[in-house]
This record gives structure tokens, sequence and C-alpha cells, in this order.
């Protein structure tokens, strides 16, 4: 029996009129694996959400959801996958259950089969005695988790997020991850996207996509381990200056970007020395720290990871 990957993206491209959002983008998620899409606004992660989604249609290349083609079987890829959405779905004036109820009976439920899958759903996300409750008096975690509910109810495989902590204090993104994490061990596979660098580390792996392209893909500590030694962020209101100075001094690729300096440290500890000679008067804090996600993205594509960029 052949076994197909839970998410297989190939050749895939899309454009925006004149714009080009996805760029010959090609990666497989295995079934049972957290696997984040990280890229700055523009990037096109969320054009590949939507895609996989099945809220934008396919123009060229190939998505395929457990062996259903996307272009071919919508339908049932509609089943196979839970969607939970960057902005939030759920009616407010509605209970949590009422809520679910509604999702239900858009898949075909019946009321003896979704009471029970209903309850089912909400214990899994710790939520069943809070089931009455009308959604506006949730907090940002607890509305966000209910959501979560919502797009198990009719037992998907694989599970798709916009974005999931978007609006979320860190207790509740902790809080968050610590119930995703569970899901692979009850056969759910999950794709999400993500602007932010610690949740693209709590992924088994990272495809990391910049203007349409992927740059980048791998546990994220093969990705790390690529940039080697320490890496120095320096903050500074005469930055530009200092970096040419500190390029032209220790002959290394220095990154400016607004009063933000940052840069591979050659030769390690030692040459730090170098560094402080160059900077010293001119610098508002210098940290040395090992090479993060926003390294690699800095190394693969030469520039800032907050930088411009166009919605994509």
């Amino acid at each position: 029996m052949k076994h197909f990957p839970a998410v297989a993206v190939e050749h895939v491209t899309y454009r925006y009129r004149d714009r080009v959002a996805l760029d010959d983008v090609s990666f497989d998620v295995p079934a049972g694996e957290i696997f984040g899409l990280l890229g700055p606004n523009g990037g096109g992660k969320s054009t590949l959400f939507r895609l996989l989604a099945t809220a934008s249609l396919l123009q060229d290349g190939w998505l395929n959801i457990s062996g259903f083609d996307l272009r071919d079987n919508p339908f049932e890829v509609r089943q196979l996958i839970g969607v939970v959405f960057q902005s939030p779905s759920l009616d407010k004036k509605l209970t949590i259950f009422e809520n679910l109820r509604h999702h239900a009976r858009l898949y075909g439920m019946s009321r003896s089969e979704y009471v029970g899958r209903i309850d089912e759903s909400l214990d899994r996300v710790g939520l069943l005695n809070r089931r009455a409750d009308r959604v506006e008096t949730l907090s940002g975690g607890l509305a966000r988790r209910a959501e979560i509910a919502q797009s198990l109810l009719h037992r998907p495989g694989v599970l798709i997020m916009d974005e999931p902590s978007t609006g979320l204090d860190p207790a509740a993104r902790s809080d968050l991850w610590r119930y995703l994490e569970t899901l692979p061990g009850q056969g759910v596979t999950i794709l999400l996207t993500t602007h932010l660098m610690e949740e693209a580390e709590r992924c088994a792996r990272v495809g990391i996509l910049d203007r349409g392209k992927l740059v980048g893909l791998g546990r994220p500590a093969d990705l790390r381990a690529e940039i080697g030694g320490e890496v120095v962020s320096i903050q500074s209101l005469h930055a530009e200056e200092l970096a040419r100075q500190l390029e032209s001094r220790l002959s290394v690729a220095v990154h400016c970007h607004g009063s933000r300096i940052r840069f591979e440290l050659p030769g390690g500890f030692p040459s730090l020395a170098g560094v402080l000679e160059v900077a010293s008067g001119r610098m508002d804090s210098i940290s040395v720290a090992r090479p993060t996600l926003e390294d690699v993205f800095l190394k693969r594509t030469g520039h800032q990871f907050w930088g411009e960029a166009e919605n994509g």
C-alpha cells in the first residue's frame, strides 16, 4: 500500500496580477508532524494557507492532502482538513456549544452524532465545563481553543492554522502550544503559518518563505547550525556609520535596520574586543547569542526579516 504524505506541495506558483506571491514552492509534510511556514508579511505564507484551506483556487502546480488532489477532489479535501483562520471565526453572541452545533450542521451531522462529538472535542481542549459560556466572555486564549475544538469536530487528519497565536499574551500562547503538541499523538498533522521566531522553533520542521520563494527547509536546529558561531546585535543611534566601520574593521557582512546592527562574530569571542573598540561610546546596548532562525533568514536572503513587504 502506498503511503502519502499528509500534505504535499509541488511546484506551486500563484500570482496577483503582476506580483508573484508564490514562486515554484515545493515541500512535503509527513503524517504526525507539526510543520511551520515562517516568513514576514508578504512572504507568501498566507497565500499558501488559503490555497490549502481551499479558500483560493490553485493556479499552477499541485497540492495534495493525504492522497487527494486538491484541484480534482476539493470536497474530499475539505472533509480531511480542519481550518483555524487568523481572524476569529466564532459568533461572540452565541455559546461555545451553539457555535459548534452550527459548524456540525454544515458538515451534515445529525443531532445524535454531533452532541457526542461536541463534548469529545471540547474535552480535548479542556473546555467541556465552559460549553454554555458565551464566546464574548472568553479570554483570547480560551476563544482560540474553542476555535480549534470547532475545527476538529469532524475529526480531520490535518489541521491548518493561520497565525494561531495572534492576539494572545505570552501565557496564553504557551498554554496553546502545550495543547497543540499533544495533537500529533492523537493522529493529527499540523501545518501552521507564523511570523514569530519562538513559535517556529517549536515546530518539528519549518519552511522559510520570502517574497514567494522557499528559502529554507528543515529542522530549526539544523537550520541554525549552518550559521556556526555567535551573533552580535548592537543598538545604536549611529547604526549606519557604525555598520560601515565594523564591516571595514572585521571584514564581515554587517546588516543594519534602523538603529539595529546584526552580524556573525568572526573568530568567536576573542574578536569581541575588536567590536567593542570600534563601537565604544556609540552603542546603547550589545548582546552576543547563539544563532536564531532570524539569522538563518538573514543569511539566506541577505536582508532583515522585519523589512517592508506587501500583503501575501
